[in-house]
């Protein structure tokens, strides 16, 4: 029996024709992308779905994106690309009724510090909207919003290499703090901040590692 998965994502996850139509993409076969990845087997999801043997529902993954509301240049993503209004929609469209999602893997958090975004204070509820502008809060906010619509599915929340200290730090308390598993990485190999096929491995081990837990 396959576990039913989504992933949310941001370019690290992308693959052309693998996410929803109009999200940016990140790795394709005409190997666009700066580093070797150029197959979809070579992608960590894909890797990880084969060796666990998961049925992965949705790839939500937007290449360049923010967990929280703020894009790169300050541009406003409440209402695109951010991971908090993606998951905002597929609740509203009902997919979460339609579908039983057994496994969710989140994998953000470096657009948050790549573009500069505010970082705010850790807030663990009562958010105001305007409080998911700051990087902080937004996380704890995604995070606990996804455990409120999937209380029974195992998250799963991969902590990148090179995150600001405090994007780390907030995901390791709001991870304990809602009952979701963190996954980080010692080291993964990339070339301009991305996994390469080594670094795509590195990813998936330290996910299996958990898993086989």
């Amino acid at each position: 029996m396959k576990n039913n998965t989504i992933i949310f994502g941001d370019s690290y996850s992308t693959f052309e024709g693998f996410v929803p139509e109009g999200y940016d993409i990140y790795y394709s076969e005409n190997g666009l992308a700066d580093t070797d990845v150029t197959k979809v087997s070579q992608t960590w999801w894909h890797q990880v779905a084969a060796e666990a043997n998961l049925n992965i529902i949705l790839n939500n993954s937007w290449s360049g994106s923010t967990i929280g509301y703020t894009g790169y240049d300050n541009v406003d993503c409440s209402k695109s690309s951010s991971f908090i209004y993606r998951l905002k929609q597929l609740i509203a469209e009902g997919f979460f009724v339609k579908n039983k999602i057994d496994m969710v893997f989140v994998f953000g958090g470096t657009n948050d510090t790549w573009s500069d975004a505010p970082l705010g204070e850790i807030k663990y509820s009562n958010w105001k909207e305007e409080e998911l502008y700051f990087v902080l809060p937004a996380i704890c906010y995604f995070l606990n919003l996804l455990k409120e619509t999937l209380p029974q599915a195992e998250i799963y929340c991969l902590i990148n290499t090179e995150l600001k200290p405090e994007i780390t730090s907030c995901m390791h308390q709001a991870c304990e703090k809602y009952g979701i598993t963190p996954v980080t990485f010692d080291n993964i190999d990339k070339t301009f901040g991305h996994p390469t096929i080594q670094g795509m491995k590195d990813i998936k081990e330290g996910v299996m590692n958990i898993l086989n837990k």
